[in-house]
């Protein structure tokens, strides 16, 4: 067991196992083994339980009522914005927006700046991005007529500074870039591009979807102008994110959805806009998967974040050991400072089948694109096969899928 340095717990992985109802399942009379936590993490009972409370005992809508279920709901779902806004260190709790997630803010963000933006700005995105961060800004363009520039990346998976030092001689308005690269687990070098945006005076947005569940931002710290991540990558449910922006820009933002909840004053000659957040919250919001994140949030502080880094730095390293000594074997992405994503490929073995072969022995893995074309189309393939890692994973089930891969090449070849 580990001591972590956040939290007063030990961590003790059969234990934290436990507390996930869906590990104890068989997938085809094997032993689940979920190893496609990137796309989804899986969800504690503890945050399962905080569900089920909310619908059993006081579900109802918020900030319209003056009845006690209301009330009761409205105070839980401002409990956890507060929650949000503490573990990010965000200045004020209406600088956190709640969203459907990573997309949605993402989106909000874009739209806003619909207006904002003209045919001469240049704006720089990433070639690490997931497609959620690379379409919304061409639509951007595609409006205001403004010129999409891209950092592009190496050979090893890490993205070209020198280029990214390039572009920012073009003045652009807005650069866009991930924490953390789903596709490959890089781990992008945002505190040094968020200040070299500044000094050129553009604003950057940086999508933590892929970080939040292996690292703790501080946005104060980074001094961020947005950042965005999703509920279901960090044990909470789906539907569910969050923007945070600082509190200047929201005021700049136009909002991007009307209706109810985002107004102050509406007749038929002219309406105005509530404060801050509930401007961006138009409509009847995921409160039970508010509640619910603020509660996944909880759990995972309880281990503590750098418990957490710790041991799934454990597994990476473990399991790229391990798959390292399969004949044929190609992993993409750098060899030092990334997070627990191994992406790879065996050669004369497509991802797709391989994926459906171990899934026989119960074993979860994604393959594809990711959601991240350019990276494919840079490194010349189709798509690759990915394992990502959670606290709650072993070695003993690295194991398993390594003998699982072994046993798919002999089938396959």
């Amino acid at each position: 067991m580990k001591k972590s340095q956040d939290s007063n717990t030990l961590f003790d992985v059969e234990s934290i196992r436990k507390d996930f109802p869906i590990l104890s399942r068989s997938v085809n009379g094997k032993p689940l083994i979920y190893f496609d936590n990137a796309a989804t993490s899986q969800t504690p009972q503890q945050v399962i339980d905080v569900i089920v409370d909310y619908y059993s005992n006081y579900n109802s809508n918020i900030h319209r009522g003056v009845h006690t279920l209301s009330q009761e709901a409205t105070d839980k779902y401002e409990d956890a914005r507060q929650i949000t806004q503490k573990h990010f260190n965000a200045l004020h709790s209406h600088e956190i927006v709640f969203t459907s997630g990573t997309t949605h803010s993402i989106n909000l963000v874009a739209n806003g700046f619909a207006s904002l933006l003209t045919k001469s700005d240049t704006v720089l995105v990433s070639a690490l991005e997931h497609h959620s961060n690379i379409v919304p800004w061409q639509m951007l363009c595609e409006k205001t007529k403004a010129t999409l520039k891209v950092i592009p990346m190496t050979q090893d998976g890490a993205l070209d500074m020198d280029a990214y030092d390039t572009l920012l001689l073009l003045n652009p308005k807005l650069v866009f870039v991930n924490h953390i690269s789903n596709a490959l687990g890089t781990i992008n070098p945002i505190e040094e591009m968020i200040q070299k945006a500044h000094k050129v005076g553009a604003a950057i947005l940086i999508d933590g979807a892929q970080a939040c569940p292996h690292i703790k931002p501080d946005v104060q710290a980074l001094d961020v102008d947005f950042y965005v991540t999703s509920g279901h990558k960090m044990c909470g449910p789906t539907g569910v994110g969050i923007l945070y922006a600082k509190e200047s820009w929201l005021h700049k933002l136009p909002p991007y959805q009307g209706g109810g909840e985002m107004i102050s004053e509406v007749t038929f000659e002219e309406t105005t806009y509530a404060g801050l957040p509930h401007k961006f919250e138009a409509g009847t919001p995921n409160i039970c998967g508010g509640i619910a994140f603020g509660a996944a949030i909880n759990y995972m502080n309880s281990i503590g974040f750098d418990t957490i880094a710790s041991y799934e730095h454990e597994l990476l390293e473990y399991a790229t050991r391990k798959m390292n000594t399969i004949e044929g074997m190609k992993i993409y992405g750098p060899k030092e400072n990334k997070t627990s994503v191994i992406s790879f490929n065996i050669k004369g073995i497509h991802a797709y089948d391989l994926g459906t072969i171990i899934d026989k022995l119960g074993i979860a893995i994604r393959t594809g694109q990711h959601c991240a074309q350019p990276i494919m189309d840079f490194f010349g393939i189709s798509g690759t096969a990915r394992a990502s890692f959670s606290f709650y994973n072993t070695k003993q089930e690295i194991d398993v899928f390594v003998e699982g891969i072994k046993r798919a090449a002999m089938m396959l070849h």
